[in-house]
């Protein structure tokens, strides 16, 4: 549960270690925004995983890929963002595309390490839709290193996590790459 509170004394007292006056115009505001940031965040981390038998004969690979996210480090409280390819074997069932985006946000949406969001996906995924194999592969530029650090922007971080199928049979593996890949 979200201490909208708790957040505003904190961003407050975060600013002023800074060397900010937090009563000055442009920050008089910030903790009570960033408090409404955290809350809102804490609405879309829940949602209802629909899942559909009317196709389950349908046993091909689902894929969405390119899925837009943004989280942040839980080391430096700076953000990480990039995109999200999720494939599924089904086992029965098939779960409504968009719940594969609301898994990714509701996932991304804490202090986070990009190797745990993947395999959180990953498990949340294999458990609630049971498929015959998961795949999920993270891609992301960390600004805890662009801008901080190693101060080198532009690299690429990439995370997978196989589950299933896709684990134990080669050419289904190949099959998932190939087509994040678009080849």
């Amino acid at each position: 549960m979200i201490d909208k509170e708790k957040i505003r004394q904190a961003i407050r007292l975060f600013l002023e270690g800074i060397g900010e006056d937090p009563d000055r115009e442009g920050l008089r505001e910030t903790p009570d925004r960033i408090a409404r940031m955290w809350e809102e965040f804490e609405g879309m981390r829940s949602f209802d995983m629909k899942l559909f038998e009317e196709f389950g004969d349908y046993n091909e690979m689902v894929l969405v890929k390119d899925i837009r996210f943004y989280s942040l480090c839980e080391h430096h409280l700076l953000p990480f963002f990039g995109q999200v390819h999720i494939a599924y074997i089904p086992d029965g069932v098939i779960c409504g595309l968009s719940k594969l985006v609301r898994t990714v946000r509701a996932f991304s949406l804490r202090p986070q390490v990009q190797e745990r969001l993947t395999e959180e996906i990953a498990d949340f995924l294999e458990k609630e839709l049971k498929p015959k194999g998961v795949g999920v592969v993270v891609e992301a530029e960390h600004l805890c290193m662009s801008m901080r650090g190693a101060m080198s922007p532009g690299h690429i971080t990439t995370t997978s996590a196989l589950r299933g199928a896709f684990l134990k049979d080669m050419k289904t593996r190949e099959e998932f790459l190939k087509l994040i890949k678009g080849v």
